[in-house]
Parts: structure tokens; C-alpha cells; sequence
């Protein structure tokens, strides 16, 4: 029978996380955040691309971009096409970056199911969005403080419309936040499916009454 002293010691969780009490070292914890970021920026950046190619892909073959689409009732605001494409964009891009991020970044979650997964990644995602089109809005609307009002701005070339580059400048300021979102909860669940806890240890008076020795 295990002395009193052990079943403290075992019924203690390891504070590395580890369940075999081998749990990596602060510096290797921050190494695998680390390419973990690294890894989800890379597939954060053909995000982009994704992103970018079907927003100039509605533009080129869309309605223009600021035309209003519907206005919101009750406010001087409305809804415009870049609004509209930046969230198709948002959703093909989503989809890429779940399945990239699954396989490479997080890869030791692949024994959970795709849609345990995704909704959480698509929530993240959407959420992102919605700073998205706020900052789209505040960098494309002429009456904010933050109007992209550059002279060389004037949409004669790709590299000259100003809702390109707003949406670049939008995604690039909220992939931060999705890694972290994404770290903490889409990605994150795996752990305690990897880690389950130790079982109880058996009531000690059962066990010194079941114990031959005490016979």
C-alpha cells in the first residue's frame, strides 16, 4: 500500500503539463509558440493571398466597391460592396487557412474531429472579420479621421485603389489576435482529451479494510 505521501504526490499535477511529469522546459515552451506563430503567420500570409486575389477578383468583375448595397435604417451608415467582398473573402480564405493550420501548426490536434474544430476557427475567424470591415470602414469612409486620402490613390492601376490596400492593412492587423484566439480555444480543447486527469485514489479506509495486512 502507497504511503500516504505518495498518493499526495501522484494526486498533484505535474506543473508543466506534462502527464508523465516531463513536461517541456519554460524555453522549449516558448520555442514551440514561437514556430507555432511563425507557422501560422506563413499560412496566415497565403491566407492573404487568398484573401486578396477574390476581393480583386469582386472588384474586377463586381459592382464598384464603395456603392452602397443597402443602408443601415435608423443610421447615416450603409452597407457597401467592399463590404460584401471582403466577407466572401473572409469565408474562402477561412476554409484554407482551417485546413493548413490543422495539419501543420497544430498538428498535435489532429485526433480531433474537423468539426469540433472548425466552428470554434470559424467563430475566430468571424470575429476577425469584424474588425476587418470596422477598419475597412474607418480607412475607406471620407468622413473618418483615418481616410486614405493619398494623391497617388486615384484607382487607375491595381496598386493605386485604395480598398486593396485597406483590406491588406486590415488582415495584416488582425492575425495577431486570430493566432492568439485560435491558440487558446479552436486548437486548444486537444489537451484535455491528451491529458485526461489521474484517476482517484481509492477512499484510504476501504483500502486498509480490503488490505490482507491488516487482518
Amino acid at each position: 500500500m502507497r504511503s500516504e505521501e505518495q498518493v499526495a504526490t501522484a494526486a498533484v499535477p505535474d506543473p508543466t503539463g506534462s502527464p508523465d511529469g516531463g513536461g517541456l522546459p519554460r524555453a522549449a515552451s516558448h520555442a514551440v509558440m514561437l514556430r507555432q506563430f511563425l507557422t501560422f503567420g506563413i499560412i496566415g500570409g497565403s491566407g492573404v493571398l487568398v484573401n486578396m486575389a477574390v476581393v480583386i477578383l469582386c472588384n474586377r468583375s463586381g459592382p464598384d466597391a464603395t456603392g452602397i448595397v443597402w443602408p443601415i435604417v435608423f443610421t447615416p451608415w450603409s452597407v457597401r460592396w467592399y463590404h460584401v467582398y471582403s466577407t466572401l473573402a473572409f469565408l474562402v480564405a477561412n476554409v484554407s487557412n482551417f485546413f493548413l493550420n490543422r495539419r501543420l501548426t497544430f498538428s498535435d490536434s489532429r485526433h480531433m474531429t474537423v468539426r469540433s474544430q472548425f466552428w470554434p476557427f470559424f467563430c475566430v475567424g468571424a470575429i476577425g472579420q469584424l474588425f476587418v470591415l470596422g477598419i475597412n470602414t474607418l480607412l475607406l469612409n471620407p468622413t473618418s479621421p483615418l481616410f486614405l486620402d493619398f494623391a497617388w490613390m486615384d484607382s487607375t492601376t491595381g496598386l493605386r485603389k485604395p480598398e486593396y490596400w485597406a483590406q491588406l492593412t486590415s488582415l495584416v492587423l488582425v492575425t495577431p489576435l486570430s493566432f492568439i484566439l485560435n491558440k487558446v480555444w479552436s486548437f486548444a480543447s486537444h489537451r484535455a482529451h491528451r491529458y485526461p486527469t489521474s484517476p482517484q485514489t481509492p477512499d484510504e479506509n476501504t483500502s486498509d479494510q480490503d488490505n490482507p495486512e491488516h487482518y
